[in-house]
């Protein structure tokens, strides 16, 4: 329980998960943790669950999408904690359809969170960074924003945005020694899995070498291999996460 040692973590969508499997491995290496997300009583629960590891604790209730809340939110964390040395932008939704008959409210509601609220939260912790001249951001992205994917193009495009905004950010940051990096999560078994019919669920296990579902615990190891120590030296790299299901070159 030491990698992390006197770091603060600031973790968007934490309340539930992958965001609350990330909470728990940076807690259990020492980080305090900001539990963030749009749902403040669950948030306040998972805080008050992660807390019992004997680290320190926030829940706040952000909306993502709203960079004046997100100012707010970010505030308040310092106020509390001090400063921020990990941010890990995991929130996100889906809404779901074939492109053509794709609402334009559903495309930009998933842009406006699962991109723009990257956006918001880089544009707000990036200038505390390099004050410090350090810190770490890990955007969670997705398999689909590598290869696509019938029925999410909305979906698929905001997670392709997260991967190119994470490695210019990579580039434009490294000089202040700060890291971009991004995760790319293949299928994991969460709340939103569970949801699939049974049928095209076994579908998709044939594309995967593995042969089995992820657990958010595996996409939380990724992320805590980027944010310790070990990963000083890497940046603008997006680590998949997928059970072989896309290999890249």
């Amino acid at each position: 329980m030491t990698k992390l040692k006197d770091k603060v973590a600031f973790i968007t969508g934490a309340a539930q998960g992958i965001g609350k499997a990330i909470a728990f491995a940076l807690a259990k290496e020492g980080a305090s943790i900001i539990i963030s997300d749009i749902n403040l009583e669950l948030a306040t629960q998972t805080a008050k669950e992660v807390e019992s590891l004997g680290v320190k604790t926030l829940a706040l209730k952000t909306n993502v999408s709203d960079l004046n809340d997100v100012e707010k939110s970010v505030e308040e964390a310092v106020k509390v904690m001090g400063r921020i040395d990990l941010l890990v932008n995991n929130a996100g939704i889906t809404k779901d359809g074939l492109f053509i008959r794709m609402k334009k409210e559903d495309w930009d509601l998933v842009l406006s969170i699962n991109l723009t609220g990257v956006f918001n939260l880089c544009k707000t912790i990036s200038p505390l960074m390099m004050k410090q001249r350090s810190g770490k951001i890990i955007n969670i992205a997705s398999i689909v924003g590598e290869m696509g994917n019938a029925g999410q193009a909305n979906y698929a495009a905001s997670k392709a945005g997260v991967i190119g905004l994470s490695k210019t950010l990579a580039r434009e940051l490294a000089s202040r020694e700060i890291t971009v990096n991004a995760v790319a999560p293949g299928f994991i078994q969460t709340a939103m899995t569970d949801k699939i019919p049974e049928e095209i669920k076994q579908k998709m296990l044939t594309q995967i070498p593995l042969g089995k579902l992820g657990r958010p615990e595996d996409v939380a190891a990724a992320v805590l291999f980027l944010a310790s120590p070990a990963a000083d030296y890497v940046t603008g790299q997006v680590i998949n996460v997928n059970g072989g299901m896309l290999m890249n070159t």
